[in-house]
């Protein structure tokens, strides 16, 4: 299948919905709401989904949305495209530039293309299972093979212990060189690009991973869920170079 086309409607909808969303950022007067998991949403999410759902419907109206704002539709569609507009509302509202907007592009059920884009510091990655770019150049997870030396990064710290096992969490973060929360959709963009070892997420949603998928492969990393499974359809993520992530499957699963 030739991507070119969606990769190049993909890069429009990047730049197109930070017009929308950059305004919001560092804006004292950012209202924010809670919604009914009380999760927070804002403007700039509301406003960025609309449009991204806007020119999708107008570019190809026979292919079907998942948002987290608004919902499905046609979801049964052949193509289906999953949007987060602003994936790290809490980093996004609080002035730190660790959010992103993540679209994907699925087909028949497959996530066939996946973007980043940190508006901000304007950096857009995409990968599409066979080779991931940022800003148009070639990435790739990193090589390191010790855990010893490894950068390991996590969204929330309190998760892991909560929806999974917190002796082996607590096991695996001390026997690496650093662990941090630069989570949300910068922690995969730093993982794709070598910069970190491996991200994991214990609890997401759809919105919140699919579109990691083709990019953790395209940079050479492996993406599977929590307890080394297929992550599609799953609910939770450990990605990274392929010499530290089924390591650290293992330790969080022993």
């Amino acid at each position: 299948m030739n991507t070119i086309i969606y990769k190049t409607f993909i890069e429009k909808l990047c730049y197109e919905s930070a017009k929308v969303i950059n305004p919001y950022f560092s804006n004292p007067e950012l209202e924010i709401e809670k919604k009914e998991d009380n999760t927070p949403v804002t403007r700039a999410d509301k406003e960025a989904e609309e449009l991204i759902r806007r020119m999708i419907n107008k570019e190809f109206p026979n292919h079907g949305i998942i948002g987290e704002e608004y919902g499905e539709e046609n979801e049964d569609a052949e193509f289906v495209w999953v949007l987060d507009p602003v994936d790290g509302t809490k980093s996004f509202a609080t002035n730190v530039p660790l959010f992103g907007t993540l679209i994907c592009l699925k087909y028949q059920g497959q996530p066939l293309i996946g973007a980043i884009h940190q508006s901000i510091l304007k950096q857009l990655l995409i990968g599409d299972g066979k080779s991931s770019t940022l800003n148009g150049k070639p990435v790739q997870v990193s090589n390191n093979k010790s855990l010893a030396d490894a950068t390991i990064l996590t969204t929330d710290s309190r998760r892991p212990a909560i929806h999974k096992n917190g002796q082996n969490w607590e096991h695996l973060i001390n026997q690496v060189n650093m662990f941090r929360t630069w989570g949300d959709a910068y922690g995969y963009l730093l993982t794709a690009t070598g910069w970190a070892d491996v991200m994991t997420d214990p609890i997401l949603s759809e919105w919140d991973f699919v579109g990691m998928i083709p990019i953790i492969r395209g940079a050479g990393g492996i993406i599977t869920n929590w307890e080394g499974g297929d992550p599609v359809g799953g609910n939770s993520v450990i990605c990274g170079n392929p010499n530290l992530q089924p390591l650290v499957v293992e330790m969080l699963n022993a």
